[in-house]
């Protein structure tokens, strides 16, 4: 399960695994995350997720509205962490959500612990009081009371566990303000007279009693409890039991002084403090630079041992070096005496075997084998001994912990507020405000140092490192000489060992440990851009897992298996580092180019079946190699392979420059149609020679289909039904051009043949697994459903295809689907949730830069606005999206929907003249089209705008005859304008005549009812 992090001990907070906050929109959504929380992983049902949200004041489509509530949220947890929207499961009769990183089961597991350590740190998980942002929502007061609880029972345990430590002065002045908080409650009170009379205060443990006992005989009409009359008792009589245990024996350690502030490692620190006491042997492994010696020692620091903690460092020792006991006894100061015959290893291990500490082994990495001989003697001969090492690669003991020390987190962009939550920014702020005095983070320096962080891979060395550099050349200076890493990250600090003041030597320490085999791997693996396969590294690099696995184990390489497949990686410093020692790069980047190339031709068959999910993931996560492979050698024979996936993640400028690359004669019959396409598909105006002459040469029937397609963007119905291949060589093809021939079905009101096309084309796909094509079909099965007024059904075809669309992170589908659905609830009358439907859609093609689906976006905004009468809202937008469809060459199929629904909005803003010319304005445009369906609505428009009662009463017959033959039956917001022009009309002719002009309007056709003007 993807790794969300939920907070519910304060404040509502949501992170990443990486502890990014997560922004949860909206305050339902959140209260929504609330309930789900309470009751996590199990069902809650829909009932009363609507009672909880809404209470008595329901939407008019409460499961609706549920339903776009969970789907905000799914989206929310999703684009913070790929795949977290499985976390919310729909089950009958509701959602779960599946949260396995709560922490409040944190506090619960850490609250069952005895020690003092562990207590503290389960405490240490609360911000304020549980749920404190939905303190007013009933459905949390029970988790809360519950949790609240808790908290006081953990402070009563760890007050009684500190006191037994010794710590009673703390404890008695700690206790004093929660008592007076909670003064009832007998159980801290218990603590604090223990703690009182231990720090030699009788006489304020004796009132203490004294007070609680007036108040519950006050308040409650109680008396204390038999614990604590007895320990009243033991106080007045001075029981020795009770008297402080004696203090602890002066602890001699032997680390360093902190000389400045550890940033970025709050959360390691607790980890790694309260995994020491239960593990003996713990190694912190990880790049070179990344910040584990200094971790290992402030992790040490607060371990309380009889004998201490003890640091070794080893990195001064020659590589292979044997005396690694020799240099821990020197650490012990461990003195050899006159006359014994001992080896080093044996006088270790006779003066550890009866003492209590813990041994720092720093920098083991160039002395690994005698350190892993050494400390498994140790671990096995001295059982009170516990050892914690750094290295960049493994000891490879029985027993061992291993810790991946990560890089500091960096921030995604520029905003100032990421860059000031970032581990890295914070450090590297820190330091070079500590090298030039009038350094700020702010909103000038943030997209720099937001760069930089990025850069240098939150390597806390090299922004160190870097830092210095800040007094000379700015933040900016810094960042603008980053190619050049290797010169300008230097330090001449005197204090900081050799192997640490140039980052080449931070990499150069780990290239040196490597045989000839293992370096040219590692600088083959420079070529890859954002990592590779297990495979691609062993086709690219010749090399084998073994050799890959050792280089895992020795920091050079990240081994990242968050995705359905592991990758290795490099830090940008060390892929920097390895390209300038990289011998044969011609070679290696032929082989790179080729394997790319290969697995893009295998992909693009996949992405037209049942694992089209699967390869869009793989090439997702390819795509930085895929581009690197265009420049060196993929050429126009890539371009074709990948044009497909192009096109399904809405990357149209990157698939036309590849594309214009030069190729052989059958690459470029290939790549004609797609080069056509894609330009048609960004808004060129049709050439239809060009376009015909194109699509001459196509082998196979599908550059031809996605040339119509595209053409049919541009709502030339004709000569898309005329490119759209007669025959095709495959059921795909098949199914793809019955999908875009319903399209033009629909345009055109013709439901026969939208029926037949469009379950056809899904049932292919269907057969197929393709759910890009079954998105496609089922928007016109969804689109027939709408035309004869089953909007229920519509509605269900369409969540279902936007639930397909958010898996498959369609964003231009998605965009699509939630403009279907705002249109389906303005024709229910679900103005509000209409309107947010569109405003989520609208958002998202903004964000994607979508023209098509911003079109359908705000219709659906202009619509929701008008029919819920706020026409100042749906003049804007409707007039603008009017504008922008009469500038096309040929008129855009939305057009006569948009000038109608303007129509209505001026004739109901008082200016019926202007609102009659915009409605045969969309009549005509019909006509040019050739879609008679959306020449009725024209109809009914200039009926409610036309001065004559006569005239708007036949072409309400008319319109209301043309809807009977094309089986168009007009929808609930529909009805409400036609049935408000009726009143009108029949008021002003009566019933007789207004029946009997009607009748005489439904024998006339469109054309001829339009003539009555």
């Amino acid at each position: 399960m993807t790794a969300v992090q939920f907070g519910v001990l304060g404040p509502l907070a949501v992170t990443t695994d990486a502890g990014e906050p997560v922004v949860v929109p909206g305050t339902k959504v959140r209260a929504l995350l609330a309930d789900l929380l309470t009751n996590r992983n199990q069902v809650v049902s829909a009932d009363r997720l609507i009672d909880d949200l809404w209470g008595d004041d329901a939407p008019a489509n409460p499961a609706g509205a549920l339903q776009v509530r969970v789907s905000q949220l799914r989206k929310a947890l999703n684009d913070a962490e790929p795949g977290a929207r499985e976390m919310i499961e729909s089950r009958p009769p509701g959602y779960l959500l599946r949260a396995g990183a709560v922490d409040a089961d944190r506090f619960a597991e850490l609250a069952r612990c005895t020690d003092v350590e562990r207590l503290t740190e389960a405490l240490a998980l609360w911000r304020g009081e549980a749920y404190a942002d939905m303190a007013d929502a009933g459905f949390v007061h029970a988790e809360a009371t519950r949790l609240a609880e808790q908290r006081l029972t953990v402070h009563e345990r760890l007050a009684e566990a500190r006191v037994l430590r010794g710590e009673h002065l703390l404890v008695a002045a700690d206790l004093a303000e929660l008592v007076a908080r909670h003064p009832l409650r007998e159980g801290l009170r218990a603590v604090q007279l223990r703690a009182l009379y231990a720090a030699g205060r009788q006489s304020e443990a004796l009132d203490s009693y004294a007070e609680l006992r007036d108040r519950l005989a006050d308040e409650l009409g109680l008396d204390p409890g038999p614990e604590l009359v007895a320990l009243h008792r033991r106080i007045l009589e001075q029981d020795a039991g009770l008297s402080p245990p004696p203090k602890a024996a002066i602890i001699r350690n032997s680390l360093p002084a902190q000389l400045d502030e550890l940033v970025g490692r709050a959360e390691a620190l607790a980890e790694l403090r309260a995994l020491l006491p239960r593990q003996r042997l713990v190694t912190l492994v990880g790049p070179g630079g990344v910040g584990k010696t200094r971790l290992a020692t402030e992790a040490a620091r607060t371990q309380a041992l009889p004998d201490g903690v003890h640091l070794v460092e080893l990195a001064p020792l020659p590589a292979g070096d044997p005396r690694i006991a020799e240099q821990i006894l020197g650490a012990l100061d461990t003195r050899e005496t006159a006359g014994t015959s001992l080896s080093p290893a044996d006088r270790l291990t006779a003066a550890l075997r009866h003492r209590h500490l813990l041994l720092v082994l720093d920098n083991c990495e160039h002395v690994i084998e005698p350190v892993a001989d050494l400390v498994a003697r140790v671990l096995r001969d001295a059982p009170e001994v516990s050892v914690l090492a750094t290295s960049r690669e493994p000891l490879g003991l029985t027993g061992e912990l291993l810790w991946e020390v990560p890089p500091l987190s960096v921030p995604e962009d520029g905003d100032l507020d990421a860059v000031r939550r970032s581990a890295a920014a914070r450090l590297f702020a820190a330091r070079a405000t500590a090298q030039q005095r009038g350094f700020r983070l702010d909103d000038r320096t943030a997209p720099a140092v937001a760069q930089l962080c990025r850069r240098l891979d939150g390597l806390p060395l090299a922004l160190e490192l870097a830092a210095t550099r800040v007094r000379a050349l700015g933040v900016h200076g810094v960042v603008d000489r980053l190619d050049d890493r290797f010169r300008l990250l230097t330090t001449q600090q005197r204090d900081v060992p050799p192997r640490q003041r140039t980052l080449t030597a931070v990499i150069g320490w780990s290239w040196d440990l490597l045989d000839e085999g293992e370096r040219a791997v590692l600088a083959g693996l420079a070529v890859f851009n954002d990592g590779c396969t297990p495979e691609a590294a062993e086709r690219v690099c010749h090399t084998d897992l073994d050799t890959l696995a050792r280089l895992v184990d020795r920091s050079l390489v990240v081994l990242d298996d968050a995705g359905v497949v592991p990758r290795y990686r490099l830090l940008e410093s060390v892929a920097a580092f390895c390209l300038d020692r990289l011998t044969d790069a011609d070679e290696v980047r032929a082989r790179h180019a080729a394997y790319y190339t290969e697995l893009a031709e295998r992909a693009d068959p996949q992405l037209r079946g049942a694992d089209q999910q699967r390869w869009l993931a793989l090439l997702d996560a390819e795509a930085a190699n895929l581009r690197s492979a265009l420049a060196h050698g993929g050429g126009l024979r890539l371009a074709i392979a990948l044009s497909w996936y192009w096109y399904l993640r809405g990357r149209l400028t990157e698939a036309r420059r590849a594309l214009a690359v030069p190729g052989d004669p059958t690459q470029e019959s290939r790549a004609a149609p797609w080069r056509v396409g894609f330009a048609l598909v960004q808004g060129d105006p049709i050439d239809p020679a060009g376009v015909r002459a194109a699509l001459a040469g196509d082998p196979d029937g599908r550059g031809a289909w996605f040339a119509a397609h595209a053409v049919l963007g541009h709502s030339d119905l004709a000569l898309a039904s005329e490119l759209l291949p007669a025959a095709s060589a495959d059921p795909w093809t098949e199914a793809a051009v019955l999908s875009s021939r319903a399209m033009i079905a629909h345009a055109n009101g013709d439901q026969v043949t939208l029926e037949y096309t469009a379950t056809r084309s899904a049932a292919l796909f269907a057969d197929l697994g393709d759910r890009w094509g079954r998105l496609q079909a089922t928007e016109w099965v969804g689109g027939l459903a709408d035309m004869r007024g089953e909007h229920e059904r519509a509605a269900t075809l369409h969540q279902e295809g936007l639930r397909w669309a958010e898996e498959l992170a369609l964003w231009p589908q998605v965009c699509a689907e939630l403009s279907w659905l705002a249109w389906l609830a303005v024709q229910t009358r679900d103005y509000a949730q209409g309107r947010e439907l569109a405003e989520r859609a609208y958002q998202l093609a903004v964000e994607q830069a979508m023209p098509s689906a911003l079109v359908f976006a705000e219709m659906s905004l202009g619509l929701a606005a008008r029919r819920d009468g706020k026409l100042d809202v749906a003049v804007a937008h409707l007039t603008h999206l009017a504008e922008q469809g009469r500038a096309e060459i040929q008129p855009a199929l939305y057009l006569p929907m948009i000038l109608v629904e303007l129509g209505y909005a001026v004739e109901q803003a008082g200016d019926p003249d202007a609102a009659l010319a915009l409605h045969i304005e969309a009549f005509e445009a019909a006509e040019a089209i050739g879609t008679s369906r959306d020449a009725v609505t024209p109809l009914e428009g200039m009926a409610s705008a036309v001065r004559s009662p006569e005239v708007a009463a036949r072409l309400l017959g008319a319109a209301a005859a043309a809807r009977v033959a094309a089986q168009a039956p007009a929808a609930p917001a529909e009805r409400d304008d036609t049935d408000r022009v009726s009143v009108r009309v029949l008021a002003a002719l009566g019933r007789e005549r207004f029946d009997a002009l009607v009748a005489e309007g439904a024998k006339l056709s469109p054309g001829q009812a339009r003539a009555q003007l």
